[in-house]
């Protein structure tokens, strides 16, 4: 069965409780909600079949549930701690095949890339994908084009067998935490995809770029990262329709737009939400 033959369902998560940065997926970039830029972005890929905002039951998360009614952008409500549990769910319900994760906090996700990565995930039969890895792995795209797939009996697994609360949170580190940091070092800018098997026996696809452009940072978490994100807009003139490459040349001719986040610190996979528990989780599954 080809890529184009199986459910794809892309599952955005979203919520207004942002420790840095309150709110901000409802934020106005040029106009609109920074979730509005990155469901109509996402919902550009010519291989994805059903885009889902998945928020939470807190009622902190009325105004996203809202807004998904008011604009006609379907939308499921799960888990505020157990990400990982909202995705399965959501995934579950849709009866994907195959799930994309995309953050709410990316409003230039690329669905040029989204769809490079999906055909890699499906040529090479693996059972995640992505095109980063946060540290110590390393990254070659921009922070802020981050997409990860897995396949439906994967994310299932995961949902079983995951227990420690930034496995839940972060959703797919199980798949890749265990993987010996060397193994993707190798990789030389020869081949663009780095291909192993981690430790959990999972088959692990890592798409790569030509050039390391990792330290660029295109995602909204702090003040600073929304300020370069409307400088962004409003140099294309609030359209959306401007790829990542687009970006990277503006950001280039402009270094002083670059530099508004530049020393803005990425969270590590291992990091937690605070005012989460700190216990192991015992789900549906049983555990």
């Amino acid at each position: 069965m080809s890529i184009q033959d199986k459910k794809i369902v892309a599952i955005i998560q979203a919520r207004m409780a942002s420790s840095r940065l309150p709110g901000k997926v409802l934020k106005n970039i040029c106009g609109k909600p920074m979730l509005a830029w990155v469901v109509e972005r996402t919902s550009r890929s010519e291989i994805i079949g059903e885009v889902v905002v998945a928020t939470t039951i807190d009622s902190s998360d009325d105004p996203i549930m809202e807004y998904c009614h008011t604009e006609g952008i379907t939308c499921m409500r799960g888990s505020g701690e157990d990400v990982l549990d909202r995705y399965y769910q959501v995934a579950s319900f849709y009866k994907a095949d195959v799930i994309v994760r995309i953050t709410a906090d990316c409003p230039f996700i690329d669905p040029g890339l989204i769809d490079k990565l999906l055909f890699a995930f499906d040529e090479t039969g693996v059972d995640y994908a992505t095109n980063r890895l946060p540290p110590p792995w390393g990254r070659t795209y921009p922070i802020g084009l981050d997409e990860e797939v897995c396949t439906m009996d994967a994310l299932r697994r995961a949902w079983q067998e995951a227990e420690f609360p930034y496995q839940r949170e972060h959703v797919m580190p199980y798949f890749y935490e265990l993987a010996p940091v060397d193994e993707y070092q190798t990789y030389k800018q020869i081949n663009r995809i780095w291909n192993v098997p981690a430790p959990r026996n999972f088959r692990v696809l890592l798409l790569n770029h030509d050039l390391n452009l990792g330290n660029l940072r295109w995602t909204v978490d702090t003040a600073e990262d929304l300020s370069l994100a409307q400088e962004i807009g409003r140099h294309f003139q609030c359209h959306d329709d401007f790829s990542w490459q687009e970006i990277l040349h503006f950001t280039e001719q402009n270094p002083d737009i670059a530099r508004i986040n530049a020393h803005v610190e990425h969270k590590g996979f291992k990091d937690i939400d605070e005012r989460q528990s700190k216990t192991r989780y015992r789900h549906q599954s049983g555990k």
